[in-house]
């Protein structure tokens, strides 16, 4: 998901029927890299720390581009550091510019770098993507759905975009989750409602 300028140009130049609705459909969906920008910076700015002086709220993305990008340039805007775990892949990916360098991890194997994000996750935003945003967002409900990991915030950004791709109600009404299995996440629209629903899970100042 480009931001909005890019995203702007991909329309410009698309050239038929499917390319043009692709490029509408991201037009769309560039403003969540605003709101990862945003949420971001709301994330650095947060002082809680625990007795020892260890900051609950530090920003981690897998250091990519795209959303991955806004969340740690939303760092870097308010002076933060923030976290990349990247992954080395054939055609991509490189570390985007923003990560703290200190702070830049390389990994060969996803299932070793999903399991360093969710040790230190205190809340998990997930925004609209492809396969590694769904491998990524099952795996961490099948985890807190058996109690493997704590529940924290898994927060869902664009209602719209999961209930057309996922049909999570029909998944319940056919048996194969329960209802209390649509309670382990949240859908929001903005950076301030997806802080507010973090604040409130952990009993802290907004």
């Amino acid at each position: 998901i480009p931001e909005p300028e890019a995203a702007e140009a991909l329309l410009a130049e698309a050239e038929g029927e499917r390319a043009t609705i692709i490029a509408e459909r991201m037009k769309e969906k560039s403003r969540f890299y605003a709101e990862a920008r945003h949420l971001a910076q709301l994330a650095g700015k947060a002082n809680v720390t625990d007795e020892e002086g260890r900051r609950h709220f530090v920003v981690c993305s897998g250091g990519g581009p795209s959303i991955m990008e806004a969340a740690n340039r939303g760092a870097h805007d308010v002076g933060a550091e923030s976290i990349g775990l990247n992954i080395v892949l054939p055609h991509e990916q490189a570390p985007n510019l923003f990560v703290t360098p200190r702070l830049s991890f390389q990994f060969h194997y996803f299932a070793l770098r999903k399991m360093h994000f969710l040790l230190r996750a205190r809340a998990v935003a997930v925004f609209p993507g492809g396969f590694g945003t769904f491998d990524e967002f099952f795996e961490l409900l099948t985890l807190i759905q058996t109690g493997k990991i704590k529940k924290m915030p898994i927060l869902l950004f664009g209602r719209e975009f999961w209930n057309r791709v996922v049909n999570f109600e029909e998944l319940m009404l056919e048996g194969v989750i329960s209802p209390r299995d649509l309670e382990l996440f949240q859908f929001v629209e903005t950076a301030e409602e997806a802080w507010d629903a973090i604040c409130d899970f952990y009993e802290v100042s907004h």
